[in-house]
């Protein structure tokens, strides 16, 4: 049975879950046009699908809490799953972190990380959640938009002038 929770300073631990591989199968293409914001999905051919793994946060506890929460997801003392969050001047708050350790993936611990944590963003007046995915990472786009987060923007600049030139960054709100 897994546990959700937000996170105490008496689980700073939980914050070293470490980053894990993901596939990179596709893009998604984002528009705006009249009807508002458009997606269509490219699945990559199979000699162009990689793994990416993001870089190691290291976290600290007294300043995730200070910024905003964490919840995590337990199974016994163990966390595989961690969800960081941050205030912001928007009406909705910051998703900064999602991840899920690779044995657990695929389970519905993502979704429920989020639903617990869109409640308690409700609870200190934010009107829901936000954050952003690479449009690369169709994996996580996916995941986002079938949790119910709808596309509000797209940043085509924001990997100018980087080793990861080409890719966009897509904003994704949800409210529940």
């Amino acid at each position: 049975m897994i546990e959700i929770r937000l996170l105490t300073e008496e689980d700073e631990q939980a914050l070293a879950l470490p980053n894990e591989a993901f596939s990179l199968f596709g893009r998604l293409q984002v528009r705006y046009d009249e009807t508002g914001w458009q997606a269509k999905e490219e699945r990559f051919a199979p000699e162009d699908v990689s793994q990416q793994t993001f870089p190691e946060e290291h976290y600290v506890m007294a300043d995730v809490l200070k910024q905003g929460f964490a919840v995590g997801a337990f199974d016994g003392e163990s966390c595989v799953g961690l969800g960081i969050f941050t205030d912001d001047w928007l009406k909705y708050m910051y998703l900064a972190d999602l991840k899920v350790a690779g044995a657990y993936r695929g389970q519905g611990i993502a979704e429920q990380l989020l639903h617990f944590a869109l409640k308690a963003a409700q609870e200190k007046g934010y009107a829901g959640l936000w954050t952003i995915g690479q449009d690369n990472n169709l994996g996580a786009c996916r995941f986002y938009l079938k949790t119910g987060f709808v596309i509000g923007g797209l940043n085509t600049r924001s990997y100018t002038h980087t080793q990861q030139e080409g890719k966009a960054d897509v904003y994704f709100y949800w409210e529940g």
